[in-house]
């Protein structure tokens, strides 16, 4: 158990992949705490850059039924 999760706080790990635009740069896959999937976006976009972050997802989303 993370120490988030024993403080109550609602945060996910989300997993992505981040592409530079040099397009010999091999994909960097990242991870990053976040309440929901707009946070982890804004936290991924401030450190990368907008247009870098791809595939961007928490797994246990990911696996529920839709």
């Amino acid at each position: 158990m993370t120490r988030a999760e024993r403080e109550g706080d609602k945060v996910k790990l989300y997993k992505a992949v981040i592409w530079k635009h040099a397009p010999d740069e091999p994909g960097l896959r990242v991870t990053v705490l976040a309440e929901n999937l707009k946070e982890a976006q804004a936290k991924l976009e401030e450190e990368y850059g907008a247009g870098n972050v791809f595939d961007l997802h928490n797994e246990e989303d990911a696996a529920r039924p839709r």
